[in-house]
């Protein structure tokens, strides 16, 4: 499973990286506009192996502490991917937006991510059910939309996730700019 969730949280930095070897794809914004959606779609894959902490079991056979760091490795490395994509989401929308827009953009897609991982840990739906499973997956989060207060777990995980995301994300560009 971890192999397969560090996977999904490569895709966000890999279309990311696509768009600068293939500058073309940035100066249209229709080609913009599909990249962010498809970006939104697997970014919340990036951060959510984090949420793979709550598989911890003690075990006859493992040590608790070897699954805490395995976990933690690829946990680390998948939001190293998300970030590393969200910067560049930042150098491409900067170039057509003002730097205090781009600015809570950021902050605010690492909340929807946090939407994202929500609906992946706890719906279990998946990226790709969007398009496989479209109106089921539309209902499950139209539900959470028209009826906020029937859902308080989707906007508990929503909102701290989203805080944990804002803390981590800022506290590295603070130290990417002192660098």
């Amino acid at each position: 499973m971890l192999n397969w969730n560090l996977f999904l949280a490569f895709v966000p930095w890999a279309l990311t990286s696509v768009s600068f070897i293939k500058p073309k794809i940035q100066q249209s914004i229709w080609s913009i506009a599909i990249l962010l959606i498809f970006w939104l779609l697997f970014f919340p894959n990036a951060p959510y192996i984090v949420t793979d902490l709550f598989h911890l079991r003690i075990r006859r056979n493992m040590p608790i502490w070897y699954d805490t760091l395995m976990i933690l490795s690829y946990a680390w490395t998948g939001m190293l991917f998300g970030f590393l994509s969200l910067w560049d989401i930042e150098r491409i929308l900067g170039r057509k937006l003002p730097r205090s827009m781009v600015t809570f953009l950021s902050g605010f897609l690492l909340f929807v991510g946090s939407f994202g991982i929500y609906v992946g840990r706890y719906l279990r739906w998946n990226s790709w059910d969007l398009f496989t499973k479209t109106t089921e997956i539309l209902t499950d989060i139209g539900d959470r939309f028209a009826n906020p207060f029937a859902h308080p777990t989707t906007w508990g995980v929503t909102l701290f996730m989203g805080f944990f995301l804002n803390i981590v994300y800022w506290s590295f560009r603070l130290v990417k700019k002192r660098l």
